[in-house]
């Protein structure tokens, strides 16, 4: 089975699954809203009517499996995979979370029967008075009474036919009223290939429920085993599988608290911005009003950008554990409530479908951050012939991402300045396009650490910045350059040949600085000035 997502937009047009159909999403066709008739349980552990099923719209997809892939899951999930071949697969939509369905080769009614659901349907409709019940022999007359022996609800008429015969009169007959308390109140579960036997036997080789028939048919000489001496062993394998979804279930419950608290802030922290725009215009006519409203249009782009980014990450997630959910809690119901039999037979959907959920992969923090800031003092052009102020900024500075250039980083002369200069970029290794970072450029002789030498930063309001010192006698220098407090990484394999052309060498060297240490420890270059 294979799961195709639509486009956020069809997250709107889904039907409200898990928690939110409440109790009657056990016994409720989510489509017809009526009781379960035949219902079939979807890959996605959804169940759905199978007329309802045939009534929705099929598409051809081309798929990519082994031969012998089965979306039915009456087969065994524990085959070994065929080299893959082309096919093509009809398909519909899960009409609760829009998972795509491969139809098997009988179509809708080849699907896995919801056993569960129809023993919940018929407890519903016990506790109704048997309303909306027929008589199993007759088909025609309401229920009044239930043979606990053949599991079969009678009508008046034909509870007393069913006492007449002789190989029927000894069997316990109970009142419909009588069975409120009963959790399992199904009928006996027939084989497809032998409808007159019931399904009480176990193929270890097929993994798959068979009857005395089969046994002796189709699956001779295989190692079976009564359900109840095998259930101990497959519903173990169940539980692990359900072990392990459980968790992913807190994980994506707290990452979507993580989103909400991040929505909160990004709106908590555009209000605030917006509020410092509002401010800072409110001494300017016409051109700084006009300006101000420019930025406040651009800041609601940035949240709208932020906000559809983390509303997708939200959908995202929201969907994720709606099928985690569904996966547990049908689990849950089918380990709790399922006779060994209804495990069994559905046991092979639940596992291919928990193990798909577990191999989902996800982020549990939210994909964009509130790194939204106002700088007042930028220039932002003209207005209406006005010089104006305040750029909105997104970007945050990445000393490891900074880059130093020129010739003099290679070289320098005794009273002659060199110059280098530093490019500021962000994580993306994109220029800043402004100035104003927090920049500390450090010469000092090797053997006077006590007498630096004057160096000039010049800010070039563009997201560079040009440096400058004038050595004052020859020696060993070193050189360092900070950003924002952490240090620029120099590549001394980059410059080696031109280094040693200049009697230059690199090593590795911590910088005392007086002020408190750096972040991290340099790569500084320790210049001779001759």
């Amino acid at each position: 089975m294979s799961e195709n997502k639509k486009p956020l937009l069809g997250f709107v047009h889904k039907l409200p699954s898990g928690p939110a159909l409440g109790n009657s999403g056990k016994t409720h066709c989510p489509l017809c809203m009526g009781l379960f008739k035949a219902p079939r349980l979807l890959p996605c552990l959804h169940t759905v009517c199978t007329a309802c099923l045939e009534n929705l719209e099929p598409f051809s997809v081309v798929d990519i499996r082994g031969a012998d892939s089965d979306t039915s899951s009456e087969g065994s999930v524990f085959r070994e995979r065929k080299p893959q071949s082309l096919q093509r697969q009809i398909g519909i939509l899960c009409p609760v979370c829009d998972a795509q369905v491969d139809l098997p080769m009988g179509g809708v009614k080849a699907l896995t029967i919801d056993h569960l659901a129809m023993n919940d349907v018929m407890l519903e409709s016990l506790r109704g008075e048997g309303q909306g019940l027929v008589c199993d022999l007759c088909n025609d007359r309401e229920v009044e009474k239930r043979c606990q022996t053949c599991k079969a609800n009678l009508c008046h008429f034909c509870c007393q036919a069913h006492r007449r015969q002789k190989k029927t009169t000894y069997h316990t007959i109970v009142d419909l009223k009588d069975l409120k308390g009963y959790s399992q109140v199904g009928k006996p579960i027939l084989c497809s290939a032998h409808p007159a036997e019931e399904l009480r036997l176990f193929c270890e080789l097929c993994d798959h429920p068979v009857c005395r028939d089969c046994i002796v048919g189709e699956h001779r000489e295989h190692p079976y085993d009564f359900t109840s001496n095998v259930i101990h062993k497959h519903g173990d394998s169940v539980r692990e599988l359900l072990r392990g979804t459980q968790p992913h279930v807190e994980a994506l419950e707290e990452a979507l608290a993580q989103i909400k608290e991040m929505n909160r802030t990004l709106q908590e922290r555009v209000e605030a911005v917006a509020a410092d725009v509002r401010t800072f215009s409110e001494g300017y006519i016409k051109a700084i009003e006009e300006h101000r409203n420019k930025l406040l249009k651009q800041l609601e782009n940035i949240q709208v950008q932020k906000e559809n980014s983390l509303q997708l990450q939200k959908a995202q997630l929201e969907q994720l554990l709606a099928d985690m959910r569904t996966g547990v809690e049908f689990t849950e119901h089918l380990l709790t409530s399922g006779s060994d039999l209804e495990i069994l037979i559905t046991k092979g959907v639940v596992v291919e479908r928990l193990r798909k959920l577990n191999r989902v992969e996800y982020s549990t923090h939210p994909g964009v951050n509130d790194k939204i800031c106002f700088s007042p003092q930028e220039k932002a052009g003209q207005c209406h012939g006005y010089e104006v102020y305040g750029t909105i900024n997104t970007k945050e500075v990445d000393p490891a991402k900074c880059v130093l250039q020129g010739e003099d980083l290679h070289r320098a002369r005794e009273k002659q300045t060199a110059s280098f200069t530093l490019f500021c970029k962000d994580a993306a290794g994109e220029s800043m396009g402004r100035g104003g970072d927090n920049i500390h450029v450090a010469v000092v002789p090797k053997d006077k650490k006590d007498s630096p030498v004057r160096t000039v930063v010049q800010d070039n309001k563009d997201g560079t910045y040009s440096v400058s010192y004038t050595p004052k006698e020859p020696g060993i220098y070193t050189v360092w350059v900070c950003v924002k407090e952490q240090h620029v990484q120099w590549r001394p394999e980059e410059c080696t040949l031109c280094l040693w052309r200049y009697h230059a060498r690199w090593v590795p060297r911590l910088w005392p600085w007086a002020q408190g240490p750096p972040r991290s420890s340099p790569l500084v270059l320790l210049r001779e000035v001759y």
